[in-house]
């Protein structure tokens, strides 16, 4: 059965091609913008929110102009909340609050919500055996959306929208995700992998961060500065303007009145996509061939010469991108990697990875030139956070297959965001027009 729909699939699978593409031209034709992006990389309006905005152009002297870029939460930027946190402090619950209730919280908030988090940091009776072990996947992606879905099972008011239930639903979700990854993983590597099985209970006192590196390790055992740089990643990660795939997911599912487990579902699903969420895992894999083709990877020539080629699209995977560089709207510069750029380093230095952290640099800076000298961009090309989020998350000895995970522990907060503030402020379902350019036939 098997090998007779896969055939079938393959004969027929040209017919699909023959009747389902549609020339640029038409697009050009009738004004319809692919992806919702024009030309020049600028979505198409498709809705108002208060939860948070990126600038990447500004009108200077009459002229549409790029600036370096910014990230705003709430009306605060990304880079001011990352500054004002105390030395021993750490952020993700803080720009939680923040994003859910759109103001910082005192500190009296702050210890409520950190407690009621803590509360949450737990699964239903027998739910990692029956649930999360009994069919394990290399796909934590996978994994945890099928968990998120059994989840519904066990809540009693599991359809209701009021906005007090979907908040509840949705803090839930924010204080699970991290186990819900974790023990995803261990379970595809005790199983799959034959490893060492081990669950960690998270810790009601600690952190996200904190109880993330204490859950996926052996020994339980991290640093603070280790907690501190990925607890600044969550916060970079958290919520991105509203207009990411995985967002909008969030609020076309929301307003059509399903329930939250669907809506964060469905989020998931987006998120996965390697065109989204899984960059920086092709960054690690381009890197890992620059380091297998370049002899002395501090030659910046021949750095260069091989890069050029992988732009040419005559190395690495032959599509003709250098991962991690340029962004769909940022243009002189990305606020979340300009951030994280120093997180990196202290760690890199910490860990004795100063000489690969100069490599990353070095493949940045040659990369951008090429780019610049080979492609018509004018917007500018810039570094993304996802250029060195993959390189922490591998010196923190994250399995590559939690890279994506832990996006979604981080921006399950913007899309719990965005889920309330449809349901309060839209009440209207999305309905979207395609033009349909279909051929009448005899």
């Amino acid at each position: 059965m098997d090998d007779t729909i896969r055939d079938y699939a393959a004969k027929q699978s040209d017919l699909c091609r023959d009747h389902d593409t549609i020339s640029d031209e038409l697009f050009s034709k009738y004004g319809v913008n692919r992806g919702l992006r024009d030309v020049n990389g600028k979505g198409v309006l498709t809705g108002l929110t208060t939860i948070s905005e990126i600038i990447s152009f500004k009108e200077i002297d009459g002229k549409h102009t790029p600036v370096d870029g910014e990230l705003w939460y709430r009306g605060y930027q990304v880079k001011s909340l990352v500054e004002e946190l105390e030395p021993h402090e750490f952020g993700f619950e803080k720009t939680a609050y923040l994003l859910l209730f759109g103001d910082k919280p005192t500190g009296e908030q702050l210890s409520e919500f950190c407690s009621v988090l803590g509360s949450c940091r737990t699964l239903p009776t027998n739910f990692t055996r029956d649930v999360i072990m009994k069919a394990p996947s290399h796909d934590i992606m996978n994994s945890m959306t099928r968990s998120i879905l059994t989840l519904a099972s066990y809540d009693e008011d599991v359809s209701g929208l009021s906005i007090e239930n979907c908040l509840r639903q949705c803090i839930q979700l924010i204080a699970e995700f991290p186990m819900l990854a974790c023990y995803g993983y261990h379970a595809y590597n005790h199983y799959e992998n034959d490893e060492s099985m081990y669950i960690h209970r998270p810790d009601t006192s600690l952190s996200t961060a904190e109880n993330f590196l204490r859950m996926i390790r052996p020994d339980n055992s991290y640093s603070e500065l280790e907690a501190r740089v990925l607890d600044i990643a969550l916060m970079l990660h958290m919520e991105h303007g509203g207009g990411n795939n995985s967002t909008f997911t969030t609020r076309v599912v929301t307003s059509a009145g399903t329930d939250t487990y669907s809506a964060i579902a469905a989020a998931m699903s987006s998120l996965k996509g390697a065109k989204h969420g899984g960059a920086n895992i092709k960054v690690m894999q381009m890197m890992d061939d620059i380091r297998a083709h370049v002899k002395d990877t501090t030659d910046r020539d021949e750095i260069r010469d091989y890069v050029s080629k992988i732009l040419n699209g005559d190395a690495f995977d032959h599509q003709g991108l250098i991962y991690g560089l340029g962004h769909a709207i940022y243009s002189l510069s990305d606020p979340r990697e300009r951030i994280f750029h120093g997180f990196v380093d202290k760690l890199a230095v910490a860990k004795g990875r100063h000489a690969d952290m100069e490599f990353y640099e070095m493949v940045s800076d040659e990369a951008i030139k090429l780019i610049c000298e080979k492609r018509r961009i004018f917007k500018g090309v810039c570094p993304n956070v996802d250029f060195y989020s993959g390189f922490v998350y591998e010196m923190l000895g994250i399995p590559m297959e939690l890279y994506t995970p832990i996006f979604a522990i981080a921006r399950i907060v913007g899309w719990s965001a965005h889920r309330i503030e449809e349901l309060i402020g839209m009440n209207k379902i999305i309905r979207p027009a395609y033009m349909s350019v279909m051929q009448e036939k005899e």
